[in-house]
């Protein structure tokens, strides 16, 4: 029995392609930017290439600049610290906690969860319309990491830049499903990761204008963010390098940059075709269980990626989760996605909670990408119906807030002997399959 993978929405496995581009790049690695070896100039060169895969990915503007970050929560962070000092941030008690708490730190405009995606635009052109400092930023995520359900993106474009104000996309979700265009769009900033878009080496962007990125003071100060520093004074560097200061992560961008290569070399839109034959699948299987509640901002129709969050009536939601891994090799994610003002509205009032004074509504998350085959959605499909049918079989106790096996007989693989009583995987007996590291092929 293999593992199954229904978690790519946390993070996403690593395509074989990406690990391949690492270890050709792993032999030449060398620090970037002004070394005279043949090693640090080749890395250079890949560094410079793997900006501009990335930008073409994301289908930027010539003037837009591109700034590598750890992941999105750090690239909005970056662009929060840039922000003019009079600007006003409108954004949704829907987003992700990466596209909420940035903001909070200035003036900020926090909507509630709307209704439909009409609700939406017509919230957030009577909140920028209502804004009276000079500057003003829409932040919204392209796609729900809680339900899935795509923003409109267009649109909101096009109310922010009516009022002045510009729009940043949180883009962890979508960009893994669906083709960006900036310019397409009309979105003036971008931020994705890698370690969601198959590239898990710790890299993530930032792709946006460049004028309030010049302007503002450098998100980390040190080598390669200054022109020139003197006894008393610095001249700082204007576009990416102003942001991207010490040894940058040469492997994560590389790695980034070959999935966004893999990515538009197979085509968006065949992902997309792919994702939502296996989320009409999931869908309508998950309808046929009994029990089986699931979560929507704008209803059940509405068009989203590969990410599906329910609840079943009786069973608590880490208990589904722990169930479907120990007993049916199936990852999931269960809790609250970072998005604890989103399950809020959408739980009512009798969803599971987290324990303790802060309680948050509960649920499971499956989420799905390239890697994903029918026969796993319908693995998943069978462990639900079961998991009604019979509950869980195993007992499971609470460590931590955590439902894990009790006892667990999983053996861990040895990893480098980072794993204390870790098996060596010729030894791992008869569950090696389920623990083997599983990466998506495209």
């Amino acid at each position: 029995m293999g593992y199954v993978n229904l978690d790519y929405a946390a993070s996403a496995p690593c395509l074989r392609s990406v690990l391949d581009a690492v270890a050709a790049l792993l032999p030449w690695y060398s620090s970037v930017h002004r070394g005279a070896g043949f090693a640090s100039t080749v890395t250079t060169e890949l560094y410079a290439a793997a900006r501009q895969e990335v930008a073409d990915f994301v289908g930027a503007r010539a003037e837009d600049t591109v700034v590598f970050t750890r992941n999105t929560t750090d690239a909005l962070n970056l662009l929060a610290a840039a922000l003019p000092e009079d600007t006003t941030v409108v954004m949704f008690a829907s987003e992700h906690h990466a596209n909420q708490l940035p903001w909070r730190r200035g003036r900020s405009v926090v909507l509630p969860v709307p209704a439909s995606a009409d609700e939406a635009i017509a919230r957030a052109d009577g909140a920028l319309r209502g804004a009276c400092s000079r500057h003003r930023l829409l932040a919204v995520t392209g796609a729900s990491n809680v339900t899935g359900e795509l923003w409109p993106l267009p649109e909101l474009a096009a109310v922010a830049h009516r009022h002045g104000a510009r729009l940043a996309v949180d883009a962890a979700q979508l960009a893994p499903h669906r083709a960006i265009a900036l310019a397409g769009i009309g979105a003036d900033y971008v931020a994705l990761s890698g370690h969601k878009l198959y590239a898990p080496f710790g890299g993530g962007v930032l792709v946006g204008r460049g004028d309030w990125l010049d302007a503002a003071r450098p998100y980390l100060a040190g080598g390669g963010a200054v022109r020139r520093v003197t006894h008393d004074g610095v001249e700082w560097a204007n576009g990416a390098p102003r942001h991207e200061a010490g040894t940058p992560n040469v492997v994560g961008a590389v790695s980034l940059a070959a999935a966004c290569r893999a990515l538009s070399e197979v085509g968006m839109s065949a992902v997309a075709a792919h994702e939502a034959s296996l989320l009409d699948r999931v869908t309508r299987g998950l309808c046929a269980v009994p029990g089986v509640e699931r979560l929507a901002m704008w209803g059940p129709e509405s068009p989203r990626i590969g990410v599906v969050t329910f609840n079943v009536r009786g069973l608590h939601p880490g208990a589904v989760a722990a169930a479907l891994s120990a007993e049916h090799g199936i990852g999931v994610r269960d809790g609250s996605f970072c998005a604890h003002p989103l399950m809020t509205a959408l739980a009512g009032d009798h969803a599971p909670e987290a324990s303790g004074s802060a309680a948050v509504p509960l649920a499971v998350r499956a989420s799905f990408g390239v890697g994903t085959s029918a026969a796993d959605i319908d693995r998943f499909l069978f462990a639900i119906a079961d998991l009604v049918a019979r509950g869980p079989r195993w007992r499971y106790r609470l460590d931590g807030g955590r439902h894990v096996p009790d006892p667990d007989p999983r053996p861990r693989p040895a990893l480098a002997g980072l794993l204390a009583g870790g098996a060596a995987g010729a030894a791992l007996g008869p569950l090696a399959s389920q623990l083997a590291p599983c990466q998506a092929s495209l």
